[in-house]
């Protein structure tokens, strides 16, 4: 004889209170959409139809279209700021190699390692303003930087970096790694402190050598922090160093030190153009977007699970 089991029977009350739940959990999240809706997508909006118009901000603006974008792709400056944010790009590898070197080293607790870690951590603490103060003075041409040439005999390589524009994209460069030597630091001395030792212990058991056991062992098991470490310093190289562009070179000489981020500045508010500031906004964004979407593609997990 076999016996039927029958399932559940779902209970009224459960069904009626899930569903009061799911009511109060909508008439909940009601002040935080329209928060969000008010502070980001409106303004969104209006910077769309903002940037198919010229505008000076006080007047009317005056429709133009999508030929706008057209006009604003075929304009050879907007290329030459579009350059510029793609030779920054060329700094993301060091901003993230170097401080992976340096949280190995201080992974190994080598001599002085807890003053040394507050030293490279010293950058996350100041503001990019004073950040890009310090470099101005490094870079200048009466700067530390020719001081110090000066004094070890080197005094021939005078040179000032910000009166020249691809000197002074290099010295934003590399204002800019040293900027995210404390953040990544941290992000990697986190990672290798989840780690498993007995992982090292058996790499060593079997032979390897420090830099063995680092590429073999090590790295691969910091794929993630290494690839979170890749999407917040690309997304600070399109979109936080404007501090450093103000207070450093003022977007010069020329256009040398011009990003996507500054030009959208100067067309606003030193130029008076804020359809045009607003167009330059909306292409900056839709980047991000796909530099984003891009990012979220490279750091997913291998298990097959989306977001």
């Amino acid at each position: 004889m076999s016996a039927t089991l029958d399932p559940p029977a779902r209970r009224p009350g459960r069904s009626r209170l899930a569903r009061r739940r799911r009511r109060a959990g909508m008439l909940l999240s009601i002040p935080a959409v329209v928060l969000v809706a008010g502070l980001l997508w409106v303004p969104i909006g209006q910077a769309v139809r903002y940037s198919l118009t010229t505008w000076d901000g006080y007047s009317a603006p005056t429709w133009i279209g999508p030929s706008a974008y057209t006009s604003a792709f075929s304009d050879p400056i907007v290329h030459r700021v579009l350059e510029n944010n793609a030779l920054l790009l060329l700094a993301v590898p060091f901003a993230i190699g170097i401080p992976l070197v340096i949280a190995v080293l201080l992974h190994e607790h080598v001599r002085g390692w807890k003053f040394f870690r507050s030293v490279y951590f010293l950058p996350t603490a100041i503001s990019w303003v004073v950040i890009g103060m310090v470099a101005l003075q490094f870079f200048a041409d009466k700067g530390i930087l020719n001081q110090l040439l000066s004094d070890v005999g080197l005094g021939f390589v005078h040179t000032d970096m910000l009166a020249s524009q691809y000197t002074a994209l290099a010295a934003l460069a590399i204002t800019f790694i040293w900027s995210m030597i404390g953040t990544n630091t941290i992000i990697f001395l986190t990672g290798m402190a989840t780690l498993d030792p007995t992982l090292l212990e058996a790499a060593k058991v079997d032979g390897l050598s420090r830099w063995q056991t680092f590429y073999r062992v090590t790295l691969p098991l910091l794929t993630r922090f290494i690839q979170f470490s890749f999407v917040i310093t690309v997304i600070s190289a399109f979109s936080a160093l404007f501090s450093l562009i103000f207070v450093m070179t003022g977007g010069g000489p020329g256009l040398g030190t011009t990003t996507l981020e500054f030009f959208v500045y100067q067309a606003g508010f030193a130029q008076g153009q804020f359809g045009t500031g607003a167009l330059y906004g909306i292409v900056l964004f839709v980047i991000m977007i796909i530099v984003g979407i891009g990012q979220l593609r490279l750091i997913r997990p291998d298990d097959g699970e989306g977001w």
